[in-house]
């Protein structure tokens, strides 16, 4: 149990008759009253229930506080915690320096570091990433695919079952050019060498056909409308492209640390459209419209909180969700529907999260709205994003104008790392030199993004994200590398069962900060926001470079020694798990 967890247990009988009265009240009041205190000099965690309760009960809000505060102290807080009255009734908690080290002690034998396991642990499909076949993968998929990584591994050491989809873009008007394409003008050669370069080409150059020929559109047309009634040569075609788009992605994926249970792209739902768009209309909620089946307005909500109601020019309009097109052809929303009915009835999960741009908002608040008025059981969040800009503060770009390529950026963000460490290490060399830069510059570009908040635009810099010093994926790498030298300097052999004793200042804040490792992590699926744990790892990590300076390891002896060493040994396993959580690789040297 960490310490947050007792403190609130402590908490409860005393407030109980006091959370008696304000229900009877009607007053509803939080269910956490403890958190992590915001002013460290006034102490480690705070309680502002008294000010909660204070106004209902009629009370001053600084009376109720010295009552609890006086409760607490005759009772249950007998060394855990100093208790203080502060400003209008704020309770601060003073953790002892032996509460600090006991529950050190824990959290060192624990293979979860102190982290509670879900009481009631939930199945969540998490969807991300996506991106479309016969494309490579740009810079604008990194935020859903680094993000949704992240948070898929932070839900399952929590205790919950993730399921992980890549709803990847299969199937649509892109086949039909590419289709025509490759009937008339596939390079073989170029295929075999780089198959996701020789679609690109082919899938541009007739893209652009299609505006300028009208001859061209129809036949790109007349390919895809074969493929999806079956034509047997048009599939084939359709499963090689898949599986060399795969064989590419893979490899992105590969170097990301990224991976996937199921790969249930729009094609995998191509079958249940038509009944989906039946259901639908059965339902009630579907009806046709200028030849057209689309979602309406219930009429239930008013017209500035309808996701199907529209301002334009001051007059409130419709806004429907198309399901099919006048001409019979389904789209995303109808593939997004079908979807969602497939893994309710395979997988039963209590919650679906959708890691996608915010961009997208619209599109989800509707199909939210559709599956509440379908009584859809789990629950569904759309895990937003914001942009990443370039130096112009404009959506990132080359110098030529194009979204650049993922892998591009990833080869020079490894590139760049290797001169950093070639100019910090030159000792460093060959292979071992090559691993190291691959671990830092892809650390480096997943740490940028998972410090931001998720709905923050920011501007990507190379040479703040491999910065040495500052909140930057090397500068934790290398508080692990540190943490490793001391290890491979040490003449004796460690004793990994030592007591962890906190005697200095710079060792009782590196201890309390480990010991919140256990508080801080499942805070992050609260919002669903990575960087909260990115923060905690930064905290982390200055706390130790902090306790170095101040508290010679190597240069200490006996008790201390040991106890230093055991304090290292933890800060580096708590940081290694949690760049494992933000899928950080660290190495053993830099």
């Amino acid at each position: 149990m960490t310490l947050l967890s007792q403190l609130q247990q402590a908490l409860e009988p005393i407030l109980a008759p006091y959370l008696e009265q304000a229900a009877q009240l009607g007053v509803k009041v939080p269910h956490t009253w403890v958190s992590e205190a915001a002013d460290k000099r006034f102490g480690d965690y705070q309680c502002n229930i008294a000010m909660i309760l204070a106004k209902p009960l009629k009370q001053s809000p600084r009376d109720l506080g010295q009552s609890i505060m006086d409760e607490l102290n005759a009772t249950s807080m007998s060394g855990l915690a100093e208790l203080s009255l502060a400003g209008p009734g704020f309770i601060n908690f003073s953790v002892t320096r032996q509460s600090w080290e006991q529950q050190l002690s824990v959290v060192a034998a624990d293979e979860y570091l102190g982290v509670e396991q879900a009481v009631d642990p939930k199945t969540i499909v998490v969807d991300f990433s996506a991106p479309n076949v016969a494309k490579p993968m740009h810079v604008g998929h990194i935020r859903s695919t680094i993000i949704g990584e992240s948070l898929s591994r932070i839900a399952s050491y929590l205790g919950h079952n993730v399921i992980k989809d890549n709803h990847i873009g299969d199937w649509g008007t892109q086949f039909g050019m590419i289709l025509y394409a490759w009937k008339l003008e596939l390079n073989e050669s170029a295929l075999e060498q780089d198959p996701i370069k020789e679609l690109l080409r082919l899938y541009q150059k007739y893209s652009l056909l299609c505006k300028e020929d009208e001859v061209v559109l129809a036949a790109c047309k007349e390919e895809l409308v074969k493929l999806q009634q079956g034509d047997t040569d048009n599939l084939a075609i359709w499963k090689r492209c898949l599986e060399l788009s795969k064989q590419g992605l893979n490899q992105i994926y590969d170097r990301l640390d990224v991976s996937f249970d199921y790969w249930l792209g729009e094609s995998f739902y191509n079958d249940e459209l038509p009944a989906t768009v039946e259901l639908l209309v059965d339902k009630g909620l579907a009806r046709q419209s200028e030849g057209a089946m689309a979602v309406f307005s219930s009429g239930e909500k008013k017209d500035e909180q309808d996701c199907f109601r529209i301002n334009k020019d001051g007059v409130w309009q419709d806004n429907p969700m198309l399901i099919q097109k006048s001409d019979g052809a389904y789209n995303y929303a109808t593939t997004d529907l079908a979807t969602l009915f497939y893994r309710d009835e395979q997988w039963s999960p209590d919650e679906i999260w959708y890691v996608v741009d915010s961009r997208q908002s619209l599109h989800f608040k509707q199909l939210f709205e559709i599956a509440q008025r379908l009584d859809f059981k789990p629950k569904l969040k759309h895990i937003a994003f914001g942009t990443i800009l370039g130096q112009d503060k404009k959506p990132f770009k080359t110098r030529s104008g194009e979204t650049p390529q993922l892998a591009s950026v990833l080869d020079e963000s490894v590139e760049r790392a290797g001169q950093v460490i070639a100019d910090k290490n030159p000792g460093l060399q060959g292979q071992q030199r090559d691993e190291v830069a691959e671990m830092v510059g892809i650390g480096a570009v997943k740490f940028t993004e998972l410090s931001q908040h998720r709905l923050t635009d920011y501007i990507f810099s190379w040479d703040k994200m491999l910065a040495l010093q500052g909140d930057t994926a090397p500068y934790l790498q290398y508080s692990v590398v540190r943490i490793e030298s001391i290890f491979r300097k040490l003449d004796a052999e460690y004793d990994a069962q030592a007591v962890i004793q906190l005697n200095e200042e710079a060792e009782i804040r590196l201890g309390s900060i480990l010991c919140q490792f256990a508080e801080r992590l499942p805070q992050v699926l609260d919002d669903h926001r990575p960087n909260l744990l990115a923060l905690y790892l930064l905290d982390l990590a200055k706390a130790f470079h902090s306790f170095f300076e101040a508290c010679p390891v190597l240069k200490s002896d006996g008790e201390t020694q040991a106890s230093r060493l055991a304090l290292c040994a933890l800060t580096q396993k708590v940081l290694n798990q949690g760049l494992e959580l933000l899928s950080i690789k660290a190495p053993k040297r830099m």
